[in-house]
């Protein structure tokens, strides 16, 4: 049976950045640590260039997960930051449900450290509760290909949809005629292929401008 099409909406989503803590980050084998660490940032800078409501938590900062990124802190000065106690799965803390709660979005965009516990648990959270989740599979990490594997097809099979972060960006923006530019350059500040692209596509209209 063919499912209808759910598309991410940008008047309608929110992200929630779980568990990327510098000593959880260490963990991260099933993808290049520089491009994860990029590939995070990336998803920030989407979060902010949409302007979607985002919300940060991290788990047990005492204990050897150590402390949040800084750059996200940085990024999302204002942002609800729940440091939760002990709860492993974000959706057992109540302030961090309640964060969510209070945007008011019924699409909820997740990634996190690590992807078959930091992630899976409060999706299919989400998930049971009538959340529409999208993972960014490319924003959340784990310890090798096989663990990532059996959350990915965990999660997928209770309704969530795996997405990297520019494919969501894309799905987010629906049209180019929309903004160019802003697009562009969120795009070729993550992606080097990109920046070659927009270079050439900015020549050349300044080329055709001039002409």
């Amino acid at each position: 049976m063919n499912k209808p099409y759910v598309r991410l909406d940008k008047d309608n989503a929110a992200v929630l950045m779980v568990d990327h803590q510098a000593g959880l980050l260490s963990l991260v084998r099933d993808i290049d640590p520089d491009k994860f660490k990029n590939n995070v940032m990336a998803l920030a800078d989407m979060a902010k260039y949409f302007n979607l409501p985002t919300i940060l938590t991290t788990s047990f900062e005492d204990g050897p997960n150590g402390p949040i990124v800084p750059e996200l802190k940085e990024m999302f000065p204002d942002a609800p930051f729940i440091a939760r106690p002990g709860q492993i799965n974000a959706w057992d803390n109540e302030d961090f449900v309640k964060a969510i709660k209070a945007t008011g979005k019924k699409q909820l965009i997740v990634a996190g450290v690590v992807t078959e516990v930091c992630v899976a648990f409060p999706v299919l959270s989400a998930l049971e509760e009538g959340f529409e989740v999208f993972v960014i599979t490319d924003a959340s990490g784990t310890f090798n290909p096989i663990t990532r594997d059996a959350a990915w097809d965990r999660m997928s099979q209770a309704g969530a949809q795996l997405m990297s972060w520019f494919g969501a960006a894309c799905e987010l923006h629906r049209d180019w005629r929309n903004d160019v530019d802003g697009l562009g350059a969120l795009f070729s500040n993550h992606i080097p292929d990109y920046r070659n692209l927009i270079t050439s596509y900015v020549a050349n209209t300044a080329g055709r401008n001039n002409g």
